[in-house]
């Protein structure tokens, strides 16, 4: 039986990144969805239950600690892993964005193949492709 398709939300309002970050995860297996704000991010989230999520902080419709606080508030949705993508260079914002329950913080720009390794390592599913 193959391995199960894992389904990701990319909620960033840069829409070049997202959907360049979309369709090479998808090449790479997964499912995608891609949310432009943090309200349709939350809404997203409540709706369809993804697997992970890759958030970025700064975004139109809430920020993207609203929307992270929101998520992890919910007893239904806390459980999903919250992967932050953000273009801040301060150390400051990624403890506080840790200490809101991310499970992890990446600068932008980054590489498609190294958030695919970083989203199956938090899932756990190393060795799947």
């Amino acid at each position: 039986m193959p391995p199960k398709r894992r389904r990701a939300l990319i909620a960033d309002d840069d829409k070049v990144l997202s959907h360049m970050l979309a369709s090479r995860l998808r090449t790479l297996g997964w499912v995608v969805d891609i949310a432009m704000d943090a309200m349709q991010a939350v809404m997203f989230t409540r709706q369809s239950s993804p697997d992970i999520i890759v958030l970025d902080i700064a975004m139109p419709g809430g920020t993207g600690r609203q929307a992270l606080t929101s998520l992890k508030a919910s007893s239904k949705l806390r459980h999903i892993p919250v992967l932050v993508l953000s273009g801040s260079v301060d150390p400051a914002d990624e403890a506080a964005i840790l200490a809101l329950g991310a499970a992890e913080f990446i600068r932008k720009p980054v590489d498609a193949d190294v958030l695919d390794a970083r989203l199956r390592a938090l899932l756990g599913d190393e060795g799947e492709k």
